[in-house]
């Protein structure tokens, strides 16, 4: 995970600057995260079945693999003379189809660690947060840097690199039998266990309001169930779950803020201000460095605290600040105060986010949710680089930062009122552990492998520990 991070951070301050440094436009700038995000966001929504049926570990190699391909075609296509705008468009295209299910296997991956290693998932979560959090801390110091003396087409050569390396770590060092088929396995444990009339198709909508699954459609000895019914469980499981939905949805509205923010905005202010790329380079690593510091403490704690302050605090932190500050032409000192304070704050968010999720979702139903999860908690990305290059020619820097703020603000202290926010601590028990595997949410004991029904507040698959 770490090699490929390093290497997309360099790229996402690469191709910007390559872009407003040939053409001078934040339009096009923004046209090419378009192109990336786009095909990302699309391709990983309906990937996830795939990577239930593969597996993670196949997955994650091949596309890291093709990544690595298509990025190494843009410097040597440029070095030709041989790139114009469309095929660059084209090449970036390619690159976000195959990041998508990438990522999303990475991610699928992480609750199979924390089982091996026999630890809480918030930390797990956590650790995976800072693994991440480093590479981007070291992707854009490093990348600032490198293209301040050589030019952005070496960040994009050491993006290729780094994802063919990727490509390898994956396919040769993980241990043996890790990241099989998640569907697949969860079908052999129920078939282990008796549930179900045979080998059925794993996993099935259940009936009624909470679209709850059960195991055992009797589909027959050894049919496994289509694509797109597999889809269709995955959409009914999150359908049902509004923790979850809740959560996407305002994560979807600052995740279009922020990377309107990323590809555009600090790059328009990096070139206006005169600092140059070295400087989105330092602000990154200054935010990277504080987001490793809070994620190794989320690792330590984070299973002790409560999730819901520490969530919306780590995002009035993390969020509206660092607009502001841009757009008030402060000093640097301040500025990089502020990413200090944000890259804190949001150290906190991925280890609470990924441990709800790996509660909340099944394990055969991991990767089909956490596609539709991820895709639209990223459905405005493609969309923040087009809207705030737009912005910014018609409106100038400054009023597009501080609306950027605003809205930011608004989104993360207003979706807070929700009363679905008030589950984020109810998949665990009083005690701070997370629940056991195995136990039901009420009811009878389940079965080894069954999938857990809705529970009584609508919320399927969650499960109170002991008292509740």
């Amino acid at each position: 995970m770490a090699v490929s991070v390093v290497g997309t951070r360099i790229s996402a301050i690469a191709l910007p600057w390559f872009v407003l440094s040939t053409t001078g436009s934040a339009t096009r700038a923004g046209l090419v995260a378009f192109a990336e995000m786009t095909p990302y966001v699309l391709v990983k929504a309906f990937t996830g079945p795939l990577v239930d049926r593969a597996g993670p570990r196949t997955v994650s190699w091949t596309t890291d693999l093709v990544s690595a391909a298509a990025a190494v075609a843009v410097p040597v296509l440029h070095h030709l003379d041989a790139l114009p705008l469309w095929l660059l468009l084209a090449l970036v295209a390619v690159i976000g189809a195959a990041r998508g299910p990438g990522d999303l296997a990475k991610e699928v991956l992480i609750p199979e660690a924390a089982e091996r290693g026999a630890v809480p998932l918030e930390r797990a979560s956590g650790l995976a947060g800072v693994t991440e959090r480093l590479a981007s801390t070291l992707g854009p110091a490093a990348g600032g840097a490198l293209i301040a003396v050589t030019g952005p087409m070496a960040g994009l050569a050491v993006n290729a690199v780094c994802f063919a390396a990727g490509s390898l770590i994956i396919a040769v060092t993980l241990p043996r039998g890790m990241g099989r088929g998640t569907a697949l396995l969860g079908e052999h444990r129920g078939a282990e266990s008796g549930t179900g009339s045979g080998a059925g198709s794993g996993t099935e909508p259940g009936t009624g309001s909470g679209a709850g699954l059960r195991t055992g459609s009797g589909a027959g000895k050894g049919v496994e169930a289509g694509y797109w019914r597999r889809f269709g469980e995955g959409f009914a499981f999150l359908r049902g779950d509004r923790l979850l939905l809740s959560l996407s949805g305002m994560i979807a509205v600052t995740n279009l803020l922020a990377s309107g923010f990323v590809t555009v905005l600090l790059p328009v202010w990096a070139k206006e201000s005169g600092n140059g790329p070295a400087t989105i380079g330092l602000l990154a690593a200054t935010g990277g460095v504080a987001a490793i510091c809070a994620g190794l403490i989320a690792s330590a704690v984070a299973h002790r605290m409560p999730r819901r302050p520490v969530f919306f605090v780590g995002f009035l932190c993390a969020g509206a600040p660092r607009f502001v500050v841009l757009a008030s032409g402060a000093p640097m000192w301040v500025v990089l105060a502020v990413f200090l304070v944000d890259g804190f704050g949001s150290g906190f968010l991925n280890p609470i986010l990924g441990a709800i999720r790996y509660e909340r979702v099944p394990r055969p139903l991991l990767g089909r949710v956490s596609a539709l999860v991820a895709s639209l908690a990223w459905a405005g990305i493609p969309l923040g680089g087009l809207i705030a290059g737009a912005a910014v020619t018609a409106f100038g820097l400054a009023p597009v930062l501080l609306a950027g703020g605003a809205a930011y603000f608004l989104t993360t202290t207003l979706t807070g009122l929700r009363p679905e926010w008030r589950e984020m601590d109810r998949s665990r028990d009083r005690t701070g552990r997370n629940p056991e595997p195995e136990e039901p949410r009420g009811g009878p004991p389940r079965a080894r492998g069954e999938v857990p029904g809705p529970g009584p507040a609508g919320t399927p698959g969650t499960r109170p520990g002991p008292g509740r």
